[in-house]
């Protein structure tokens, strides 16, 4: 087993701010966020958020199964953070940077343009302990602020900064992209999200691929061909 690339058992909240691990400031990221979103699931009503739906959303039906794929979204966040806090703290301040990013992004849209989505069932068409844990996402995960969908923005993040981690096997890499694409569509078998929701997290990844990979790299390109 590999050795972490930063020594955390010297972490102190004296020395948080250090060169050694200012890097963890960058979590802070998701308390800023949880807070937003409590303010925009508690002050803006169901009723004043527009219904996001297509066609093809009528096409797709409930299949419990799926909760698999979109539960273990929250395992490849955590896993995926905690493996580059460890082994590539570039890696990790670049992904969390990408997360803010959408985050904030989504956060305007849904203050501006709010969005609610009417596709749950009203009766699951089987009981059993899928559709179970489903009723209890659907309880405290409100059916409003949908449009973009994070589930899909994250995932899309996580899986481009595994495809650059050089110490990552074709084999992980590979697992982590098919993981990802079954939780993109998954949001919607479990009826979560619409496929314009799906639609709608393209462009903050777009951006955030920009501000977070490609910007950077063009500079440090610009660089080298200013100093020959």
């Amino acid at each position: 087993m590999k050795a972490p690339t930063v020594d955390y058992r010297n972490l102190r909240l004296s020395n948080l701010t250090s060169p050694e691990y200012r890097h963890l400031l960058l979590l802070l990221g998701w308390p800023v966020y949880f807070l937003f979103y409590y303010l925009t699931e508690t002050f803006i009503p169901p009723e004043a958020c527009t219904p996001i739906h297509c066609r093809l959303d009528d096409l797709i039906p409930f299949c419990e199964g799926f909760l698999i794929f979109y539960a273990s979204w929250y395992l490849l966040i955590v896993v995926s953070l905690l493996y580059f806090l460890l082994y590539n703290v570039d890696h990790f301040r670049k992904l969390q940077t990408y997360i803010i990013i959408v985050q904030a992004i989504a956060m305007v849209i849904y203050i501006l343009f709010p969005s609610r989505q009417d596709l749950r069932p009203a009766v699951f068409p089987r009981e059993n302990f899928l559709t179970a844990v489903m009723a209890f996402i659907y309880d405290f995960d409100t059916s409003t602020g949908v449009c973009p969908s994070l589930h899909v923005a994250y995932s899309l993040g996580i899986a481009s900064t595994w495809l650059r981690e050089k110490s990552a096997s074709v084999g992980v890499k590979i697992s982590v992209c098919v993981l990802v694409a079954l939780i993109c569509i998954s949001v919607t078998f479990v009826k979560q999200h619409s496929v314009l929701d799906i639609i709608g997290a393209l462009p903050l990844c777009l951006v955030a691929e920009y501000l977070v990979f490609l910007r950077p790299r063009r500079k440090c390109k610009q660089k080298e061909v200013s100093s020959e």
